[in-house]
C-alpha cells in the first residue's frame, strides 16, 4: 500500500474550528490520504467537503475517555454513520478491562459493531499507554472477537501514543487478518516506516503533510 494511504490525516483538538477542519480535507484531498479522522461534530462538514473523492470520512465515539455508557457509545455511532462516517473508532471503557470486566468489555464492542452497517470500518482504541501487556492482549483479543475490523493503540489524549513494542504486540495477537492503527507521537516518516514494520496498515496523525514535505511533524 502506497504510504500516503495509511494515513488517517486527524484533527481532535477540543478548539479545532471549521476552517481548521476545512483545511484538513483540503490537504487530504492533496495528498491523497486514506481518511480524515474528525470529532463527529464535524462528520457533516467533512463528508461535504469530501463527497466527490475516495477520502474517507473517520470519526470518534466515547472519546477520549471511553467512559461513557453503551447506549450512548451506540447512538452517536449510528448518528455519526447517518450523518456521512465511514471508520469509526470508539474508546473502550479502560477500566472496566483493568478490573477483568472483560463480558461488559466484549459486549459493548460487539453491540456497536451490530448497530453499523458491514461495511463501516470499526477500530478499537485500546489506550495501551495504561494497560500491562497482558492486558493489551485481552483487549485485542475481545476486539477480535467482538468482530472489530482494526484495534488501535491510542487516543492521542492519555499519558503516551504509539510505540513500535506496542504496535508488534497488537499484530502478533491478532494475527494478520486485522488491523492495526498506530496513532500519537508519530511525527515523522522514519516512524511511520517504524511503525509499518512492526505491523501497523494504518497510521492516525496529524502530522500526515510533514511526512511529505520532509518536514519533522509536532501535533497528534
Amino acid at each position: 500500500m502506497k504510504k500516503n494511504k495509511l494515513i488517517d490525516h486527524t484533527l481532535l483538538k477540543a478548539d479545532a474550528s471549521p476552517a481548521q477542519i476545512e483545511k484538513l480535507c483540503q490537504e487530504a484531498l492533496e495528498y491523497d490520504f486514506m481518511s480524515v479522522c474528525v470529532n463527529p461534530g464535524y462528520v457533516p462538514l467533512a463528508s461535504m467537503l469530501l463527497a466527490e473523492s475516495d477520502v474517507r470520512v473517520c470519526t470518534v465515539v466515547g472519546f477520549p475517555l471511553g467512559a461513557t455508557s453503551t447506549e450512548a457509545k451506540v447512538l452517536e455511532a449510528q448518528i455519526a454513520v447517518e450523518e456521512g462516517a465511514d471508520e469509526v473508532d470508539m474508546v473502550i471503557n479502560v477500566g472496566k478491562l483493568k478490573a477483568g470486566l472483560d463480558l461488559e468489555v466484549f459486549t459493548e464492542i460487539r453491540a456497536i459493531r451490530e448497530a453499523l452497517p458491514d461495511w463501516v470500518i470499526l477500530k478499537v482504541i485500546i489506550e495501551t499507554c495504561l494497560l500491562t501487556d497482558d492486558e493489551k492482549v485481552r483487549a485485542c483479543l475481545l476486539s477480535r472477537k467482538a468482530g472489530a475490523d482494526f484495534v488501535k493503540t491510542s487516543t492521542g489524549f492519555s499519558t503516551g501514543g504509539a510505540t513500535v513494542a506496542d504496535v508488534k504486540l497488537m499484530r502478533d495477537t491478532v494475527g494478520s487478518d486485522m488491523g492495526v492503527k498506530a496513532s500519537g507521537g508519530v511525527r515523522t516518516m522514519e516512524d511511520l516506516e517504524a511503525m509499518v514494520k512492526a505491523g501497523a496498515n494504518r497510521i492516525g496523525t496529524s502530522n500526515g503533510v510533514a511526512f511529505f514535505t520532509g518536514k519533522k511533524g509536532t501535533g497528534y
